[in-house]
């Protein structure tokens, strides 16, 4: 199955930027708690604010605002009111629903023990398969990733995620999309099991 983007030479997230409450207790969070390296600091013109990046790794960065008069969070609606496993994780068409952290398979359950020796709240792990559940209590051969999701200072959902199994290939784009209506659409993707009827026998 071909991966490769044909359109544009993306390379990855340049940064992704959020609004805090408190830019100090952001600054304590990521780069105190998280460990990542504040790189930059911005006072925006005509007094508007503040912009600081983090790096995340990759040459990637996270990005914050900081706005004197923006409205409150919302959660629930501008973000997941809980965590996964934790109760209903939906928010609003538009919204960015959480951040996955990529982390080495190998320290991922070192890692989950460092968040909680922080003091930091996590979620249940959650070793995302195929299953009806979407999840195992076991990392078994049909785990793809592994997860720990928790909330930074402003109610932003994170999550520290590893890859793990076999790499993703044409089996793996299964499910046609829904529209707004809630009915699939196969004329987008056409679902793998009508795809295998589908096929010539040999």
């Amino acid at each position: 199955m071909a991966n490769r983007n044909t359109e544009f030479e993306i390379r990855g997230v340049n940064h992704l930027a959020l609004v805090c409450k408190d830019m100090a207790e952001t600054v304590k969070f990521y780069r105190d708690v998280l460990g990542m390296p504040l790189i930059k600091t911005l006072d925006l013109p005509r007094d508007l604010g503040q912009h600081f990046f983090f790096d995340i790794g990759n040459g990637d960065s996270l990005a914050f605002f900081w706005f004197k008069d923006a409205p409150p969070a919302e959660p629930g609606r501008s973000s997941p009111a809980n965590l996964p496993t934790q109760g209903n994780i939906a928010s609003a068409h538009g919204s960015m629903n959480h951040i996955a952290f990529d982390v080495p398979a190998e320290k991922f359950d070192e890692y989950v023990q460092r968040l909680k020796d922080k003091g930091i709240a996590v979620s249940k792990i959650l070793n995302h398969d195929n299953s009806p559940s979407a999840s195992s209590e076991e990392v078994t051969d049909d785990v793809f990733v592994r997860s720990i999701y928790f909330f930074d200072p402003d109610g932003v959902c994170l999550e520290f995620a590893s890859w793990v199994g076999k790499p993703f290939d044409e089996d793996d784009v299964a499910h046609a999309p829904m529209t707004a209506d809630g009915v699939r659409d196969e004329t987008v993707v056409v679902p793998l099991a009508k795809r295998r009827k589908l096929q010539p026998a040999e």
